[in-house]
């Protein structure tokens, strides 16, 4: 079955084609300034050579007709005709309590998604566009939605409740919710097949560190505890992020600088975080190349992050009551070995050992970097976010028929 992986942004949408009998990529590319008359197309088909087109793409609908003229295209496509597209599945950022796995698209299921819009007004909207543009372009076809969410809808009440007024709750369904959650799911499966271990016996604590992060605390194969919360914000010192902080600060902020809800809001989550701090860079490359050359504003970004990635490790060691694997994913974590040497060298009290050589190692496959006396392994695993998704619409495309 060849299915067709798509992650819709407000002005961009990514994709991937599989073949799901060996779980190979056919193509891959990227939409880029969807709504002018410059949108670049970036089409990679596996074997051959890259193209990119610009040409005007206003809307959705049409990003996706341009990128089944690729796929079907005679010098650059990988597929006769489009029907052999079986199933389309989406990335969803936020499905609420609605949904604790992926779900089939229905009439229903769009009303949810549109429901949550003010819980990911960044991106759920995004995604509903990307799900009527595939039934627009492909008619017939099934899609599938997989939510960031969904991982995390095995904490327990005592962690995903705030202690704030039930009616809160109850009335506006207040929460935790998590996200990253394809992520965390995909790299502590990895975690578990790498090591040859069956996931039920293992405390497994996954880093997923980019330019937005979250950690979270898997047991026994499911999600316990998570970093973010109602929405990304919450948690990790991120790119450009506050991550955790006193609510009050926002009161306080926004009285005396007379700013507005929507000011203060973009304050937190555009103007916070490592930029910052660093006044100069959201990006850990940046930030570490001003670590090494002494600049005081960079270091303290570096040091900053560092240390509350380590305490929220260690946080979530003491909530499993102990953590037998530590997985570095996703931007960062996957190609820092600086990031994850200084968080290492202070987790010793958890009998963590790193192999420094193996640590600087740059591989695109999972593999372990702790020592063969440490008590914790601590792995890199490359996420894989797309094929999580692929997975799920064909384990629902065909439980469906």
């Amino acid at each position: 079955m060849k299915l067709l992986v798509i992650n819709a942004g407000s002005s961009s949408l990514k994709y991937q084609l599989y073949d799901m009998t060996d779980e190979s990529v056919l193509a891959k590319g990227l939409v880029e300034r969807i709504g002018m008359d410059s949108s670049i197309l970036t089409h990679k088909p596996t074997g051959k050579e890259d193209v990119t087109e610009v040409s005007e793409i206003l809307e959705h609908t049409t990003a996706i007709r341009k990128v089944l003229e690729k796929l079907t295209d005679k010098e650059h496509g990988v597929l006769a005709s489009v029907d052999e597209i079986q199933a389309v599945g989406h990335r969803v950022v936020h499905g609420g309590e609605a949904f604790k796995g992926s779900a089939l698209v229905t009439p229903e299921v769009k009303a949810e998604i549109r429901r949550l819009f003010d819980l990911a007004p960044l991106h759920n909207p995004p995604a509903i566009m990307g799900i009527n543009a595939s039934e627009a372009n492909m008619p017939g076809v099934p899609n599938v939605v997989a939510f960031d969410t969904a991982f995390h809808q095995t904490m327990d009440e005592k962690v995903y409740l705030y202690p704030i007024p039930r009616v809160l709750y109850k009335k506006h369904r207040i929460r935790r919710y998590g996200a990253h959650g394809t992520s965390h799911q995909y790299v502590s499966r990895v975690a578990a097949e790498y090591l040859n271990r069956p996931i039920e016996d293992l405390k497994i604590i996954t880093c997923h560190i980019g330019n937005g992060a979250s950690l979270t605390a898997v047991k026994g194969g499911v999600s316990v505890d998570t970093s973010m919360g109602l929405t990304p914000l919450e948690g990790l010192m991120m790119g450009t992020r506050s991550g955790d902080l006193d609510p009050t600060v926002v009161t306080f902020v926004m009285n005396k600088e007379e700013l507005s809800i929507g000011e203060v809001n973009s304050m937190l989550n555009k103007h916070s975080g490592l930029l910052a701090i660093s006044g100069s860079s959201s990006d850990m490359r940046d930030i570490t190349d001003g670590w090494e050359a002494g600049k005081p504003n960079e270091t303290l970004a570096f040091e900053m992050y560092e240390y509350r990635l380590r305490k929220y490790i260690g946080a979530y060691a003491a909530a499993m009551n102990g953590v037998d694997v530590i997985v570095f994913t996703a931007g960062v974590g996957e190609n820092s070995a600086i990031v994850r040497e200084k968080t290492c060298e202070n987790l010793s009290y958890l009998g963590v050992e790193l192999d420094k050589e193996l640590n600087k190692i740059r591989s695109g496959e999972p593999r372990r970097i702790s020592t063969p006396n440490s008590k914790v392994e601590v792995l890199v695993i490359p996420t894989n976010e797309e094929l999580m998704i692929a997975r799920d619409t064909l384990h629902l495309v065909q439980e469906s028929k």
